[in-house]
């Protein structure tokens, strides 16, 4: 308990002198600059409404930069790849916290569980802040807070699992978005109703995902690679602007067991007139585990006019996961934003399927041992009782199928003698 202690201590210190080496000026701050340089700006950026959409909750994924579409081994998937609550491991519950522009926050709430092949999930996100309006003698004429919120439902569903193929997850999360504008006053100095700014909206992201062994060098279960293809935010125009629309293709890696890369590739469409899509970027990510209770993760989005450089670590005490995120936000060069954001996931359980896999992996195992003493009807009955708890362990399937195939061996070698 001391070292997770220390270990949390060690992560929140280490945030403190950041901000010089990060910032404009400090060593990872000028090659952020330098990469924003070479990669431009943006002339059709900010041109699509709901910002929210654009701006992630905090966890893992954006320790990462956003590059998770393929990693998706969070609850945090749920705003980046709808496919990824059908392979999670565990069940988690999670709270987050990003401050964002100046007084811009915020807040969100996760969930997801599986059943078997099927995973489902929710979330709810709320950005809002201040609004205050005077007038040209200086007084408060108007105030309230400007806020838009996003509720999301996620369901997926596994194909094709089994033991040698990890499946091909097809997911869909069904969103809907509001925005709440206060009450303002006009050019005529007349009260204006926020409900004329306000809107109501609704859109999907659908995604799919696989997992897969590649150039593996290491011995486990787990998978070493994954692919996935989403498309995000796909819905009609709001109030004729429209919604940020995108493609996104990513790969995710583990050279080695502790370290994963991964990339994501975005394409933007702006599905009212594509001339004016922005231009394609991308998000490089990394993230690495330094002890049982102790992980780090970086990452960096390369996108015209709105690169990010991040840093992030996550401490496990017990089932309580703590997230925390520094970003430097280069959403301009005079002067870039230095933010942090923090998240508390809840380890809420597998639903029995680690012991449920131990209890497989044992029958299988002892239908091995009793094969080789020739008890071959025990065996059987491990393998086949296998097989009943779990129909995609297909080592006890091929098991099975030598057996079949040993005893029609055997009946032919009998036929051949009666007929001798």
């Amino acid at each position: 308990m001391l070292k997770k202690m220390g270990a949390i201590l060690a992560v929140l210190l280490m945030f403190f002198p950041l901000s010089p080496v990060f910032a404009s000026g400090g060593f990872f701050g000028n090659i952020a600059e330098y990469l924003q340089r070479i990669y431009g700006w943006d002339a059709n950026a900010g041109l699509t409404t709901f910002p929210i959409l654009n701006i992630p909750m905090g966890g893992r994924a954006e320790g990462m930069a956003g590059a998770f579409a393929a990693v998706a081994d969070d609850v945090s998937f749920i705003e980046f790849n709808p496919a990824g609550s059908s392979m999670l491991e565990r069940t988690e519950f999670a709270v987050f916290h990003n401050n964002w522009i100046a007084d811009t926050n915020i807040e969100s709430i996760a969930y997801t569980t599986r059943f078997g092949n099927l995973g489902i999930g929710a979330g709810l996100r709320w950005l809002y802040t201040p609004f205050t309006e005077y007038n040209m003698y200086a007084e408060r004429v108007s105030g309230g807070f400007y806020s838009e919120g996003v509720a999301i439902l996620n369901a997926s569903y596994n194909f094709f699992s089994g033991y040698y193929f990890s499946g091909l997850s097809v997911g869909v999360n069904l969103k809907g978005a509001f925005r709440l504008m206060p009450d303002y006053f006009g050019s005529n100095e007349y009260l204006v109703s926020g409900m004329s700014q306000s809107a109501v909206m609704g859109m999907v992201d659908i995604g799919v995902l696989t997992r897969f062994d590649l150039f593996k060098t290491f011995a486990a279960r787990e998978r070493n690679a994954s692919a996935a293809l989403v498309i995000r935010n796909l819905g009609p125009p709001s109030m004729g602007e429209p919604l940020p629309t995108a493609i996104n293709a990513a790969i995710s890696f583990k050279p080695i067991r502790p370290v994963t890369l991964a990339i994501d590739f975005t394409l933007p469409v702006n599905l009212t007139d594509f001339n004016l899509s922005e231009r394609p970027y991308a998000a490089f990510g990394v993230s690495t585990t330094v002890t049982n209770f102790l992980s780090m993760r970086a990452g960096f989005l390369l996108r015209a006019g709105n690169s990010r450089l991040t840093v992030g670590s996550a401490i496990y005490l017990d089932r309580i996961a703590i997230d925390i995120n520094y970003t430097l936000d280069m959403l301009t060069q005079m002067q870039p934003l230095n933010r942090v954001s923090v998240g508390v996931r809840l380890d809420m359980g597998d639903r029995g399927r680690r012991q449920l896999a131990d209890r497989v992996e044992e029958l299988y195992i002892l239908g091995h041992e009793a094969y080789s003493r020739g008890n071959i009807p025990y065996a059987r009955i491990c393998w086949e009782e296998a097989l009943r708890l779990d129909p995609r362990f297909d080592p006890a399937r091929d098991s099975l199928i030598m057996l079949e195939e040993r005893e029609a061996l055997i009946q032919r070698v009998d036929d051949l003698y009666r007929l001798y």
